[in-house]
């Protein structure tokens, strides 16, 4: 398995992360980020070329796969901004309490082992007041869409990188102590609807 998740799961990955409906939700999302931003699975650097120099001086790119780092050298490349690598999972953020101001997750919540423990890190290195931009699939609301998303999820998560299909998305960032100021839920178009309900919006951290 590791040469599948080191050798060919980056190049599916930076695939269906970088299809025509995918990347016009992220032209929505990330042009958002202000400050210093610290983005959440960093994978291929498909969000890169999206950021606003003007508005964003540094990318701290969070990303633990060795073969996803590998595969952002052309985006790092020709990045607008300046960019940081971390290394380290999701649940360990290696940065100053309220350090960042914006944090940035785009389908990297449903592959977290732990979810609830990296969003509270998360909180903890943004600065009050400071804003979650989030562009992810999970738990869609139909019990006919729903009952296949947990049935199927166990065997997904091994051929997909740890993928969860079935996470609640805006209940987890509510709980980790995140205010949702905005949220949008719909189903991608002409994607398989156990795997393109969408939520996209902003939360913020409480002052």
């Amino acid at each position: 398995m590791k040469f599948y998740n080191e050798r060919i799961l980056p190049h599916l990955i930076d695939k269906v992360c970088s299809l025509g409906q995918v990347m016009k939700l992220r032209r929505q999302v990330v042009p958002q980020a202000q400050g210093i931003v610290l983005e959440i699975g960093m994978g291929s650097g498909i969000n890169l070329a999206l950021y606003n120099p003007a508005a964003v001086s540094l990318v701290y790119g969070l990303e633990p796969s060795a073969g996803m780092r590998r595969k952002a050298g052309k985006n790092l490349g020709q990045s607008p901004v300046p960019v940081e690598w971390l290394d380290l999972p999701g649940e360990q953020i290696p940065l100053a309490d309220a350090s960042v101001d914006t944090v940035l997750v785009t389908f990297t919540l449903c592959t977290i082992a732990d979810s609830q423990a990296a969003l509270a890190q998360m909180l903890r290195v943004l600065k009050p007041g400071g804003h979650l931009l989030f562009l992810e699939h999970g738990l869609s609301p139909e019990p006919s869409v729903s009952v296949w998303q947990h049935r199927i999820t166990p065997g997904w998560k091994k051929i997909a990188g740890g993928c969860h299909l079935n996470r609640d998305i805006a209940q987890l960032i509510t709980d980790a102590g995140f205010a949702i100021e905005t949220i949008d839920n719909f189903y991608i178009p002409a994607a398989p609807r156990i795997a393109g309900h969408i939520y996209q919006g902003k939360a913020v951290k409480p002052t």
